[in-house]
């Protein structure tokens, strides 16, 4: 056992609470619906970036590189100045749905390098330039560019030209779960010496604000000289912290309290305010910053002047212990050189497979993000819809509006986030693909978060599971069953352990989701699922989670093959559970009848016998339901016609003996029931290893779905497989109604379409987790097909491949997005120079929320580690096969 894998064990016994600090800060509260107090739902206008800094959060905090205890209730980040900047950097900037021309997007450069689960070691990276950071520019650049132009980034603005910017590098070292130690590095990379301001900060999430009866807390001096001051913290709840500074050159003091001077106009009800630092700093204002030392908010001041290619170092110490007697002695570089090696133990004993150490950079950097995105979401929907005790009382609309269905939510947990900037909340279905890498690492972890979901301050009472925070009512697909089999399969092969108690619990929650699903989403009864959004944005021709402009109704291929997958995966977990009770034999059984029903009701539906399989076509559409009753399949070779793949199971021949109940129950609808089993894969003969196979698609329709998505002039791209065929590039999907025209294009980068704000596509580029469960669907195939069923990859090349070898083939062009190629270059950052040759760049990897069609350059969200963090098992899924990427 490592020493962090000990750490765990002590955090699991909870002997010792190494994980009540972390890298829990957001990157941005800005923007978001928990700080929208505006009539009208405007998140992103009413609390904008330039309040940020005047205006205290009520939900939350943003930092840079930032830490805090799992309450939020004390932080820790650092601000920065170059003496350049109209304003202190204290948060990352970026563009609001409004202002950018591909919707909202973080316009910084910041990378996470390093973290381990319990968080005893955190490495992360932001450049700072040295020229005044384009606020103006980036804003009136990118909204004047229309959506077929490339949006204007940061590196655009020439900023960082010959070099000029500041590295500053942020570590955290944990000596005991009380007792963190901070290193900042900041080296000057420009050719010129610089002065840079730097300002580590610590202060208290405004909670007093709101309810005025509620305990202050306090920052202040405890000791101060030339070399060490002392910072006493105090919270009730929390209890006493104190901060050693290490030869800071001045301490600052202010209230993490509203300016309303500043925004509103009106005299502020306290002397101090939240941007007290940035006015004495910049603007010179003096009495900007309390004299006596005490607030709630404090910056440690250092004045660094920083020679051409020079390193400074700021050593800083966050404990509970008043009487250090030599906190930054010899001990400190001992305890964080431990640490960093400790680090390198655990990730070596989690991936002990040969690899390059390109592939050994990507996998420890998308651990990295994965971990660093675990941030503190606070968000009590009942308050929110009543407004704060201290304001005015929110508009009556308020409460006919956003999320005024889910009352019974109250959110105060550490949750993986899809990205802390762009996305600084959980998102239900991104969540599941986050806790397949984070599994690997910290299984306990990934349970705790898929369990939180099912709880009772989350789950509906009417069991469906909350979306996300801008729309908690909109339907994601049902894939928790999956992701709860998945963590349970990943911790028995790491770690030797069966958790049938976590699989229970989940799964009796699970049953109450599954029932929404079956009583609110299938109109008629028919077993064809309408799950309307779906999490896939723009996919089709229309709003999925709208009104359609036909009238009726879409009969959804993913939305009824995502629950075919939901019945298989719990037929999975309810056989499991069988072993040790039978009772669960007879869930099991209920499962299996209904993915026989789904599936068939794929073949054949309503009494047009129209299917949502093409026969002519080989491939799976959805169909226009028209009020009269009359339907229209939509032919859009897309993503949704895939997701037929992913309900298929293997069950194995000792399952059946051990469980003759259930086994009787399946040979009995298996023969009086062929017209249930006759179009689908279901258990007629045996497979490899006497295995069954239960699948909507048969082998004949495998063959055909497989012809096109292996095909490289339809969904096969050098990097994984595209969510549009690229047939319609030249044959694009049109559909009028009423004489507007809709239609579908292959766009293999950003879309067109303003639907969903323009912040997402699925019209042609690669989205880590459908190509996931391809990947994973191939493989539960290849268990039962064995290494006799082949197929051509690419389609047409007469390049024979089985179902496992296929599978491992996408794993591989998913990873070389990020590994670096023959030619020395990363396709993930297509034609980004620096990136590609820059030695202080080139070893940096983001991780999108999704990439070109074609050559494989990130796009959108550039810090979605969230489920684009799978790449860290596919490459462990390669190494362990003996593959190279």
């Amino acid at each position: 056992m490592t020493q962090e894998e000990a750490r765990l064990q002590q955090d699991r016994d909870r002997t010792a609470y190494w994980k009540r600090w972390g890298s829990y800060l957001s990157e941005r509260q800005w923007g978001t619906v928990r700080e929208d107090y505006s009539p009208d739902g405007s998140a992103w206008d009413y609390l904008p970036h330039d309040h940020a800094r005047s205006r205290a959060y009520r939900w939350g905090e943003d930092g840079i590189a930032g830490i805090s205890d799992n309450h939020q209730r004390l932080c820790f980040a650092i601000a920065l100045w170059n003496g350049q900047d109209p304003i202190l950097k204290e948060r990352i900037f970026g563009l609001t749905g409004n202002e950018g021309n591909h919707g909202e997007d973080v316009k910084e450069y910041y990378f996470y390098l390093d973290n381990t689960p319990t968080h005893s070691y955190m490495k992360c990276l932001y450049k700072y330039p040295q020229a005044a950071f384009p606020y103006t520019q980036l804003v009136q650049e990118n909204r004047s560019r229309g959506r077929k132009e490339f949006e204007f980034e940061l590196l655009d603005t020439g900023v960082f030209a010959e070099d000029r910017y500041f590295d500053v590098f942020v570590e955290y070292a944990k000596n005991t779960p009380e007792d963190i130690l901070i290193q900042i590095s900041v080296v000057n990379r420009g050719p010129e010496e610089k002065t840079l301001y730097l300002l580590p900060t610590l202060w208290f999430r405004n909670t007093w604000s709101w309810y005025p009866n509620q305990e202050k807390p306090f920052v202040k001096v405890l000791k101060s000289d030339n070399h060490l001051s002392v910072i006493e913290a105090f919270e009730s709840t929390l209890g006493n912290r104190w901060l050693y500074c290490n030869e800071a050159t001045q301490l600052l003091f202010t209230e993490n309290e509203t300016n309303c001077e500043r925004l509103f106009g009106v005299n502020n009800a306290c002397a101090y305010a939240k941007d007290g630092i940035n006015d004495y700093l910049i603007q010179g204002r003096k009495d900007a910053v309390n004299p006596n030392q005490i607030g709630t908010k404090m910056s440690a001041h250092y004045i660094l002047t920083i020679a051409p290619g020079e390193t400074k170092t700021v050593q800083l110490r966050l404990c509970d212990n008043p009487e250090l007697a030599e906190p930054f002695g010899a001990n400190f570089d001992t305890i964080l050189g431990d640490r960093t090696r400790e680090a390198d133990e655990f990730y070596r004993r989690i991936s002990p497979f040969p690899a390059s150490e390109d592939e050994r950079n990507v996998q420890r950097q998308a651990f990295a993000g994965l971990l660093w995105s675990k941030q503190f979401y606070y968000y009590v929907v009942e308050d929110w819809l009543k407004g704060d005790p201290s304001g005015p009382p929110p508009p009556e609309s308020r409460q006919k509006g956003r999320n005024s269905e889910w009352l019974h939510v109250f959110n105060d947990d550490v949750i993986s986030m899809p990205d802390k900037w762009e996305y600084p909340w959980f998102a239900a279905w991104d969540l599941a693909f986050h806790l397949i890498p984070l599994a690997m690492i910290d299984p306990d972890f990934a349970k705790r978060q898929l369990s939180r979901l099912t709880r009772e301050w989350y789950m509906h009472p009417n069991g469906q599971l909350p979306a996300y925070e801008w729309a908690l009512s909109d339907v994601n697909p049902p894939v928790h069953a999956w992701a709860a089999w998945r963590i349970y399969e990943i911790e028995q092969k790491m770690y030797g352990r069966a958790d049938k108690q976590f699989l229970e619990r989940v799964f009796q929650k699970l049953l109450v989701n599954f029932t929404w699903w079956v009583n609110r989403k299938d109109i008629e009864g028919k077993n064809i699922f309408q799950g309307g959004f779906l999490g896939l944005d723009n996919i089709g021709v229309f709003d999925r989670s709208s009104e359609l402009p036909t009238g009726g109704y879409l009969e959804q291929a993913d939305g009824t093959s995502w629950m075919g997958m939901f019945s298989m995966d719990m037929l999975t977990i309810a056989l499991e559970l069988a072993k040790d009770e039978p009772v669960y034999e007879d869930i099991a059984s209920k499962f299996f009848e209904h993915f026989l029903r789904i599936a068939s009701a794929m073949d054949g539906i309503g009494n047009n016998d129209i299917a949502l399989w093409d026969e002519a076509d080989g491939f799976y559409y959805d169909a226009l339901h028209f009020p009269d009753g009359h339907h229209c399949p939509m032919k859009v070779r897309s993503v949704v016609g895939l997701v037929p793949l992913f309900a298929v199971g293997t069950l194995e021949p000792e399952i059946l003996e051990k469980l003759p109940s259930f086994k009787r129950r399946t040979e009995w609808f298996i023969k009086n029931r062929p017209d249930l089993t006759s179009g689908i894969a279901c258990m007629q003969s045996l497979g490899a290893g006497h295995r069954k196979l239960l699948a909507i698609t048969n082998t004949d329709k495998l063959h055909r779905i497989l012809e096109k998505m292996l095909d490289e002039a339809e969904f096969l791209s050098p990097y994984g497989i595209r969510s549009v065929s690229k047939y319609h590039q030249e044959h694009p999907y049109i559909l009028t109604v009423n004489g507007h025209e809709y239609r579908v294009d292959y766009e293999p980068a950003e879309s067109c379409t303003d639907l969903f704000g323009g912040n997402s596509n699925w019209r042609g580029p690669i989205w880590f987790p459908m190509n996931y469960l391809i990947i994973e669907s191939l493989q539960r195939f290849h268990q039962y097909m064995g290494d006799s069923f082949k197929v051509e990859c690419p389609t047409g090349s007469g390049n024979q491949m089985t179902l496992n070898e296929v599978a491992i083939e996408l794993s591989n062009r998913l990873g070389q997005i990020f590994i670096r190629n023959s030619s020395g270059r990363r396709p993930v950052y297509g034609g980004t120079e620096v990136f590609q040759t820059n030695p202080h760049w080139r070893d940096l990897i983001l991780f999108h929320e999704y990439f070109h069609g074609d050559n494989g350059a990130g796009l959108g969200a550039s810090h979605q580690t969230g489920w684009t963090g799978l790449v860290a098992e596919m490459i462990q899924r390669c190494t362990e096969h003996g593959k190279e990427l």
